[in-house]
């Protein structure tokens, strides 16, 4: 695989290889997060002095369906053990789905010292590098976040719905399958989570795995650009909406057209099929 800084990317920074991360185990400034959606794996062996991050228990509030607040934010980083200036390197199973996703949560809160680790855990494994099953332990920080702001990479159903109106760009992430309504979930997974199935009016159908290689690792960005541009007409002019069942899928695609391609207005609708999918009276498409 080419090097990252000459795979053509807007921000080559936003990434980094696994040796990359091989070589920075021991740094101060360096936080390695593994999030995955099995939450088994990381017991199961991680990254030397990689730290968990929970999608559903450290990322969700536990009532309400939203992120967790500013607080909230505020002492899990401590527990962390970092600071605003620290660098955190996101990487997990999926091909980084929950990566992507911790991440896009993440910079509601600003912490612009982020990465994504390119290839996630099956490629760090699949190379053989070092795994434990300790679990490290760093003394707590005083974090101090920004408020919460929704405003520029998240979409919320009333936004969705004006965007529809106004026949702005949206990607459906999605399985061919659930695209159509053939399916109401994954391919492999159990039908669940929506009443209905389909897609929202004008979506285009862009199935997040289209952007990686067979090893989890992103694709160029001349092969990105076909497929988003050549193929769906789509530009870095294009306010734009990605979407999938519940936004991990689609943070992932968010985080290419945002950082790999450089698109400035891509935001992520995380109430995705499973909230569009059960609405009253809203357009659907099959």
């Amino acid at each position: 695989m080419t090097d990252i800084s000459q795979r053509g990317y807007a921000h080559p920074e936003m990434l980094v290889s696994t040796q990359w991360v091989e070589d920075h185990l021991n740094d101060p400034q360096i936080r390695i997060i593994e999030s995955n959606e099995d939450p088994l794996l990381y017991a199961s062996g991680h990254i030397p002095g990689a730290v968990e991050v929970d999608w559903a228990q450290d990322l969700n509030n536990p009532l309400r369906r939203d992120y967790l607040d500013q607080r909230e934010f505020e002492q899990l980083m401590s527990r962390l053990g970092v600071t605003p200036e620290t660098t955190l390197v996101f990487y997990g199973d999926k091909n980084n789905w929950w990566a992507t996703y911790a991440f896009w949560v993440f910079q509601l809160f600003g912490h612009e010292h982020a990465r994504i680790m390119d290839g996630g855990r099956g490629k760090w494994q699949a190379e053989g590098r070092p795994m434990t099953q300790e679990v490290p332990q760093y003394p707590p920080t005083t974090y101090k976040a920004r408020p919460r702001d929704d405003r520029h990479i998240r979409a919320f159903r009333d936004q969705v719905y004006q965007h529809v109106q106004a026949n702005l760009p949206l990607v459906d992430v999605r399985s061919p399958e659930e695209y159509s309504g053939q399916r109401l979930h994954m391919p492999d997974y159990p039908n669940e989570g929506a009443l209905r199935g389909g897609h929202i009016p004008g979506a285009v159908n862009v199935p997040w795995s289209r952007a990686v290689n067979p090893d989890g690792t992103f694709k160029p960005a001349d092969e990105l650009r076909r497929i988003y541009e050549e193929e769906q007409g789509l530009s870095p002019d294009n306010e734009i909406i990605t979407y999938c069942r519940i936004g991990e899928r689609s943070s992932h695609t968010w985080f290419v057209l945002k950082y790999l391609l450089g698109y400035p207005r891509v935001r992520n609708y995380d109430g995705s099929w499973t909230e569009w999918g059960n609405l009253v009276n809203v357009p659907i498409e099959r």
